[in-house]
């Protein structure tokens, strides 16, 4: 199938992930350097330098350029960009960014910029976070400057990155900064990331060009099994985001399934007007599928999965058929195919774009013959991030033929980065990254990935 001249191919990274410079030009402390800095992680690893791009962001973008792509997904750090609480804009994190938009529009690529993807200010950290419903407020008022500072160059603007994540893993659970485990307590979080979602983007309407797209990223869960058991996950993982910032409403159910844990009296008169704003896409980050059964417990027991998914402590998550990635989860395409064709049944007048999608990899760097100048040359053979890539673009390709309104595609992501919890010991990366001296060696993924976009013809399986 070959894609039309406006189809999007990019790749896409995060600021605390590639950025580093962690004290540098006036940024103050994410939840991620407290997070990072206290023992969650693994081996202690830190996004303090990460992949050194605040440095060396004219070298990643010239990688950009190499790979051909039409779009780069970045994300803005409100730490570099308001350091101080209640202070001034601090113009050095601002004249960061402005370099690199006009770098990649000298480049021939079109910024999408995400104003929060997780690097929440410490000092919004120390007043509850995201738990505090000034905090949306607060996000939305330094989109606001963003959107005035860049909105004359950037092309497509993302809201916010996975809300589930920041609402259940980090409030609910312990997996991600900052770590409260609150159970239930993720859905006042919930609420206000969507609040945040909806004032992020009024704010940047009224400051960016007329034709930037506004979108927001949501990684929603697809999950197999028990019929039963599918549906309520699908109520607490999904539509808590979809129905409200698609729709304009909570789902009833959402209130029925949690009854005795959570009795939503955070959610003020006029707040569902207040998120549900007009967007022009809506972004999926996917990675694999789920598989769930009703387990017969009684409801709500202190666990890691009442915690994590509050209202789901009567579910069981079970294994999932291999193979696997390096990060334990299951390799599904169809999964993709599933979720686009559904959200254009459920949520038809929205345009869809995959705004990440990839796989770890146990990557090894060899030096070898270049077949060509018989020199000795770095390479890395991803060969099964590069089946991977092709059974999920080959399930994009369906979900086009089958009428999905799919506009692009982000491969994530264009480094191997610090990975969250994971610290270091995953890679994602189409570009591999020595740690040690930060050179970076293109993969077998990045030229495949450089063919696919040259030719624009998405696989057929």
């Amino acid at each position: 199938m070959k894609c039309s001249d406006d189809f999007v191919f990019g790749t896409a990274t995060a600021s605390y992930q590639i950025e580093g410079a962690a004290n540098e030009d006036g940024r103050c402390p994410s939840i991620w350097d407290t997070f990072s800095h206290t023992g969650h992680t693994v081996n202690g690893d830190t996004g303090d330098v990460a992949t050194d791009s605040y440095h060396r962001y004219k070298e990643d973008i010239a990688l950009l350029k190499d790979l051909g792509v039409d779009s780069y997904r970045f994300s803005i750090a409100m730490p570099r960009i308001m350091p101080t609480d209640g202070g001034p804009v601090n113009e050095k994190g601002v004249d960061f960014y402005s370099r690199v938009v006009d770098e990649l529009l000298e480049a021939g690529i079109k910024p999408c910029a995400t104003v929060y993807h997780w690097d929440l200010p410490q000092y919004l950290g120390d007043k509850g976070g995201w738990q505090n419903r000034d905090t949306a407020w607060r996000v939305a008022d330094y989109a606001c400057v963003m959107g005035e500072r860049l909105g004359d160059r950037v092309d497509t603007w993302i809201t916010v990155n996975e809300p589930w994540c920041v609402s259940y893993l980090s409030y609910g659970g312990t997996e991600q900064a900052p770590g409260l485990g609150g159970g239930p307590a993720a859905f006042e979080t919930v609420h206000h990331v969507n609040l945040a979602h909806g004032l992020i983007a009024q704010a940047l309407r009224g400051e960016v060009k007329d034709d930037a797209k506004i979108a927001v990223t949501l990684n929603l869960q697809v999950n197999r099994g028990d019929a039963d058991a599918v549906h309520r996950t699908d109520l607490i993982a999904n539509r808590v985001f979809l129905d409200p910032m698609l729709r304009g409403y909570y789902p009833n159910e959402l209130f029925a399934v949690t009854k005795g844990i959570c009795d939503w009296d955070f959610v003020k008169d006029g707040d569902l007007d207040l998120i549900h704003q007009p967007i022009d896409m809506l972004g999926l980050n996917y990675y694999s599928t789920g598989l769930v059964t009703m387990s017969g417990r009684p409801q709500f027991p202190q666990s890691t999965e009442a915690s994590v998914f509050p209202g789901c402590s009567d579910i069981d998550w079970l294994p999932t058929e291999g193979p696997h990635t390096e990060m334990g989860w299951n390799i599904d395409p169809n999964g993709l195919y599933d979720l686009l064709v559904r959200l254009h049944d459920d949520y038809p007048e929205y345009p869809l774009f995959i705004t990440e999608n990839g796989m770890a990899c146990p990557d090894r760097l060899v030096e070898e013959a270049d077949p060509e100048t018989g020199a000795s040359v770095k390479a890395v053979h991803d060969a099964d991030r590069v089946d991977y890539l092709t059974r999920h673009f080959d399930a994009a390709r369906r979900a086009m033929e089958a009428g999905v309104p799919l506009t692009g595609y982000y491969v994530w992501s264009l480094l191997d980065n610090f990975e969250w919890a994971f610290g270091y010991t995953k890679r994602f990366g189409i570009t591999y990254v020595d740690y040690e001296t930060q050179e970076r060696t293109p993969k077998d993924s990045f030229k495949w990935y450089r063919r696919l976009i040259a030719s624009r013809e998405l696989p057929v399986l």
